[in-house]
């Protein structure tokens, strides 16, 4: 009986179809760079709540230097200095100026600001009961920064769902915000399956392999925004493998396996899926990772991915990567796409979907893109993972590219908000 293979983007759905959003948890503003919020930023007061100067110099009325020029420059008395923080209490008259440092209120009276390294200091220090010279005009507004510029009290300064940059986490504390809401990284619980794998501290004996699944799963996990957690490695039995995951479920919002998830004599997490909870996929057109087990235990999402390091990445790329960033509340789930011109041929057999590892580079010459495959896409290699920055991506059927055509690539490198 032929197999059973669901299309990539069918997975995708089901798997985002049974996930939520995370609670919602509060930290501190610097925090939260890099993450969505979870809820409306509003300012409490105008942002700035005052007009200031946009640099060091004098305050003035620019009525009074309407006329003022190189041949016929005016004269102004100094009543007042006014730094940062410091306020000037008075209004400017005419003939009058305040000298005035960056951020400071322009004070009463004045509508302008003029540079210092343009006004010429006649007698004292250029300080209250000095006078100066200018010998230009200055517009109406000239290096002032407008009150509420930013924001006007009420107003939501970010959205919910928006990512904070690091120059947003100073826009936020502007806004009254010492902590904001996000929601919390999702508990990834990963296990590695296998008899034969020992961990990366061991010297593996004849028949043994160190385990890299899981810190491949874990840096990944921890990269798209969960708190990974490693269960540790099971034996290839019923016993061990149900005590793992029952405590992975019940501890974490989402658990994720590698190994035993083909036909094979060992696949007892499958069995054991299906026999307490819900199995809703186990096998996708695509290539690596066609045997992939994605469903419910104990209401938890369960993935069980494939022990091949290649298989076990692109499964993890293509489904738990946007269930995570998900659950996190980020609005874009997939890694950008971008085309890029392949430079060799590759024949294509199989009718799944393939994602190929690849390096896309820009010809300095002609500055297109330009894709290369890795050498090899032996499933067991990590080498070309390592160095690969995105995934050949050819749809289903056979297929024969040559050299020169243009392709689609996954690029792994970027996040998922890049725009290209």
């Amino acid at each position: 009986m032929a197999e059973k293979l669901i299309p990539l983007e069918d997975a995708q759905a089901i798997v985002l179809s049974h996930v939520n959003r995370t609670e919602v948890v509060e930290i501190p503003v610097w925090q939260a760079a890099g993450l969505p919020l979870a809820e409306d930023a509003v300012a409490d007061i105008d942002i700035s709540p005052f007009a200031n100067s946009a640099m060091d110099g004098y305050a003035v009325r620019s009525s009074d230097l309407a006329q003022s020029s190189g041949e016929a420059p005016v004269t102004l008395d100094v009543i007042g200095h006014e730094a940062a923080g410091h306020v000037f209490e008075g209004a400017i008259g005419a003939g009058e100026t305040v000298r005035i440092m960056t951020g400071a209120p322009v004070p009463e009276g004045a509508d302008a600001v003029v540079k210092y390294e343009i006004v010429d200091v006649l007698d004292g220090d250029g300080k209250e009961g000095s006078r100066v010279r200018f010998s230009a005009p200055a517009k109406v507004g000239e290096n002032v920064r407008s009150a509420a510029e930013e924001a006007h009290a009420g107003d939501v300064v970010m959205h919910a769902g928006e990512v904070v940059a690091p120059a947003g986490a100073g826009l936020l504390a502007s806004a009254g915000y010492a902590s904001v809401k996000v929601h919390a990284a999702p508990r990834v619980g990963i296990i590695s399956l296998g008899t034969e794998l020992v961990a990366p501290s061991e010297l593996p004996a004849r028949g043994q392999i160190r385990d890299s699944n899981s810190s491949a799963l874990m840096a990944e996990a921890l990269d798209a925004g969960a708190d990974p957690v490693f269960y540790g490695i099971a034996p290839d039995d019923e016993r061990a493998i149900a005590e793992l995951v029952h405590r992975a479920a019940q501890e974490c919002d989402f658990v994720i396996t590698s190994g035993g998830a083909s036909a094979g004599d060992y696949d007892y997490v499958t069995a054991l899926v299906k026999r307490e909870g819900e199995v809703l996929f186990d096998r996708i057109s695509m290539r690596p990772g066609k045997a992939i087990t994605f469903g419910l235990l104990g209401g938890k999402p369960y993935l069980g991915l494939s022990g091949n390091p290649a298989a076990a990445y692109v499964g993890f790329e293509m489904l738990a990567r946007p269930a995570i960033r998900k659950m996190r509340g980020f609005a874009e789930g997939t890694r950008p796409v971008q085309q890029a011109i392949l430079t060799h041929g590759v024949k294509k057999r199989q009718y799944r979907r393939f994602f190929d590892r690849a390096t896309v580079l820009r010809d300095p010459e002609t500055d297109e893109l330009l894709v290369t495959e890795a050498k090899t896409q032996n499933s067991a290699l990590l080498g070309t993972m390592q160095r690969a920055n995105c995934l050949l991506r050819i749809d289903e059927g056979p297929c024969e590219l040559k050299a020169g055509d243009v392709v689609d690539v996954v690029r792994v490198d970027l996040p998922e908000d890049t725009v290209l």
